[in-house]
């Protein structure tokens, strides 16, 4: 764990590494922006499985504003529909807190932390899940000189009505995007998919737009009782290949 400082203070991030890999050899960075439930244990199995294909992974605690990963984070799985329950009662605040003016600050300085890094080499790729995959398409829009790949999986509120709705930049951005969308999820309806899919079209982006059958919001999640194993096998594959394409 590391410090990020941001205008606002200092952030946790995980950073991982490909093991073996000695630190003088140069590798492609990227930034996971984490879901609601926080920079927990399975966040960061997630950002040491995207380093093993050879990333420096940065994965900061995008709640620092609220406390500390280990105090915004729930103390074990959510595997009950009351845990669920109760962990989110506290969270809805901390989302609505994380203004898209405050958050573009921060996406600022997680890129310069990592690009800054002397074992990371320009472009990077970013992903995020849930809440973190508006953050992450934030950052592929607002730094499109840096970010060459976005991933959004489980992403939720991508292509609303709302005056700065994260498609509504997607012109700004040069980035090749793959979303993976929860089936039936009403956070990112079929009409928003619709929505998302004309507005990458529209800015002549390479895309790819599914979404996965028979999923729940939060289906990577593999400490919550959505876990879906065969769709986080399928999105870390999309992605794999995603970086692959544009970072090496």
């Amino acid at each position: 764990m590391i410090e990020v400082r941001t205008p606002d203070g200092t952030a946790e991030a995980w950073l991982s590494r490909p093991p073996g890999v000695d630190e003088n050899v140069s590798l492609p960075g990227v930034l996971l922006f984490m879901d609601a439930i926080g920079l927990r244990p399975r966040i960061v199995e997630m950002a040491d499985r995207i380093a093993s294909w050879g990333n420096v992974v940065l994965a900061p605690n995008v709640f620092y504003r609220n406390g500390t990963a280990a105090e915004t984070s729930p103390v074990g799985p959510l595997d009950s529909d009351k845990k669920r329950a109760d962990f989110f009662k506290g969270v809805r605040p901390r989302i609505s807190g994380l203004t898209t003016k405050l958050a573009l600050r921060d996406i600022a300085a997680y890129l310069d932390e990592l690009v800054s890094r002397p074992e990371v080499r320009t472009p990077v790729g970013v992903v995020g899940y849930c809440m973190g995959a508006r953050l992450a398409v934030r950052a592929a829009c607002t730094h499109p000189d840096v970010v060459a790949a976005c991933g959004g999986f489980h992403g939720g509120g991508l292509a609303s009505d709302a005056a700065d709705s994260p498609h509504l930049g997607l012109a700004a951005a040069r980035a090749e995007f793959v979303f993976g969308h929860a089936d039936h999820d009403a956070s990112m309806n079929a009409d928003a998919v619709a929505r998302l899919d004309e507005a990458l079209r529209n800015a002549g982006l390479t895309a790819t737009n599914e979404i996965y059958e028979g999923t729940a919001h939060g289906y990577t999640m593999a400490d919550t009782l959505v876990y879906d194993e065969a769709a986080t096998e399928r999105h870390f594959a999309a992605l794999r290949e995603l970086f692959d394409r544009t970072l090496r």
